[in-house]
């Protein structure tokens, strides 16, 4: 009798963490699949592989639950687990690539047609950063990380971080600033 009231008591308490489990699990894809998408999209340029990278990643997510102890790092790991996907998906395969334009999505925008041409324009300009700058770029400006949060995520050193987010920036601002307005004094 002893043993099956303890058998119980063990597949009820199995049964409990594993609805914990998936109510944690679910909270986190609900607050963060967007912004994971949004990033693996940035990283390959392509809609579907975005979407299998994602689904990869929270597939491996749900496997290793259990090892994200803080919830306020859960965006920062995901990232991690995000940019080991995509890495992976250049070991498994051999890419043909191609002249085509990467095709962007298009995000709800209400503002005028020029804005919203200057806004593709921006996207397109950032799509054509090396990856060593674009990814820092990005994991600050739509994920909205800070300088050390980046390092840690990218395994590098907060200096290195900074100066590629610097060199970034003016890269971008080389292109989309019009070449009357560099160089002008003021006075």
């Amino acid at each position: 009798m002893f043993d099956s009231w303890r058998n119980k008591k063990s597949k009820s308490t199995v049964s409990s963490d594993m609805v914990s489990k998936q109510r944690r699990y679910d909270s986190l894809v609900r607050a963060l699949h967007a912004d994971i998408y949004r990033f693996a999209y940035w990283l390959c340029g392509d809609k579907h592989i975005a979407e299998d990278i994602t689904q990869e990643t929270f597939l491996r997510a749900w496997r290793s639950l259990d090892s994200l102890k803080d919830e306020k790092a859960a965006k920062a790991w995901l990232i991690t687990i995000l940019r080991r996907e995509n890495a992976r998906r250049f070991e498994r395969k051999q890419f043909n690539y191609s002249d085509i334009e990467q095709e962007f999505i298009e995000d709800t925008f209400s503002g005028s047609s020029e804005e919203h041409a200057e806004q593709h324009l921006i996207q397109r300009q950032i799509a054509k950063l090396e990856l060593e700058y674009r990814e820092p770029l990005l994991l600050q400006v739509i994920g909205g990380f800070s300088g050390d949060e980046i390092a840690s995520i990218l395994d590098l050193n907060r200096n290195t971080v900074m100066t590629r987010l610097f060199r970034a920036r003016n890269q971008l601002k080389d292109v989309l600033e019009p070449p009357k307005h560099r160089g002008q004094s003021n006075g």
